[in-house]
């Protein structure tokens, strides 16, 4: 996908803050912890980087709970398989945009 690099700058500040909340949430991370993990886990990336926004495929809920649980957290933890209610709540209400 092409994006402006407003539109790049703004789906990477959300994506880190739903990272952060998800690590704050569920990891037990204090703020700065939360969002060092989300800076590290979504990095800037040049507009000609070769796979430019790739981690945007899966949602911060998956990548969270990769970092959190390790590759099998969908097996030995399958009610995390997909979004929790409250993070599902937190996007129908729009407060998801600003974790």
């Amino acid at each position: 996908m092409t994006w402006s690099e407003a539109e790049y700058l703004e789906y990477l500040q959300v994506e880190r803050r739903c990272y952060a909340w998800v690590m704050r949430r569920h990891g037990d991370l204090t703020l700065a912890e939360s969002w060092a993990a989300a800076l590290a886990c979504y990095p800037y990336e040049p507009s000609d980087a070769a796979y430019r926004g790739l981690v945007f495929h899966d949602e911060a809920w998956h990548w969270a709970m990769l970092a959190i649980h390790g590759e099998r957290y969908t097996v030995e933890h399958p009610e995390l398989a997909q979004p929790s209610a409250e993070y599902t709540a937190l996007g129908q209400t729009g407060v998801v945009r600003s974790c």
